[in-house]
């Protein structure tokens, strides 16, 4: 049976795993200790019967063979205050189980305990299998985000989607009309 745990600084060298995606956003040391320390309740992983990570989230959520990363951030007056996404990732071998889609859950779960107004993401445009399930999960296509992923060995950087779910504190589901022009990075609040 798989458990969902809090991350713990020792997972740190057992993910790798799950980061050597080639999909995969990788960070230093310092990064995930720094979303470990400001957003403990984000960051949390999946663990295997065995102990082997399957997969982590970051919202601040990672682990197991997949885990997610994210954080809190944005404006309560502009109407901005969410979840981000910073990583979902889930190893290979634990794929197409339904993993993803609980990291998502439990993060959207505790954005809208702290009083989001959205959870966001952003996602390579080629990452069509990323791109459908997060529809499938009820994101859409928010805004274009010219050349936000940096390319290696000469090839060009990569577009990302940013995209967004509302949740139950925006009522009109303001947080989620498409912008109608991509943007650049440095546009980003």
């Amino acid at each position: 049976m798989t458990t969902l745990r809090a991350f713990t600084c020792d997972d740190l060298f057992r993910f790798n795993n799950i980061n050597l995606d080639p999909l995969t956003e990788t960070y230093g040391i310092p990064f995930y200790l720094q979303y470990l320390a400001h957003w403990p309740e984000y960051f949390i992983v999946a663990e295997a019967p065995g102990g082997e990570l399957m997969g982590y989230s970051a919202t601040a959520l990672m682990l197991c063979m997949f885990a997610v990363m994210g954080k809190a951030e944005g404006s309560v007056a502009r109407e901005e205050w969410h979840g981000h996404v910073t990583a979902l990732s889930v190893a290979p071998e634990f794929r197409r189980l339904g993993l993803a889609a609980k990291l998502m859950e439990l993060l959207e779960e505790i954005s809208e305990k702290k009083g989001g107004f959205f959870v966001d993401l952003f996602v390579r445009v080629s990452n069509q299998v990323a791109v459908n399930m997060y529809k499938q999960l009820g994101y859409s296509v928010y805004r274009t985000v010219l050349e936000y992923y940096s390319a290696s060995n000469g090839e060009p950087d990569e577009d990302a989607y940013d995209m967004r779910k509302a949740l139950s504190r925006d009522t009109e589901k303001k947080s989620i009309i498409p912008l109608p022009h991509p943007v650049r990075p440095e546009d980003i609040e």
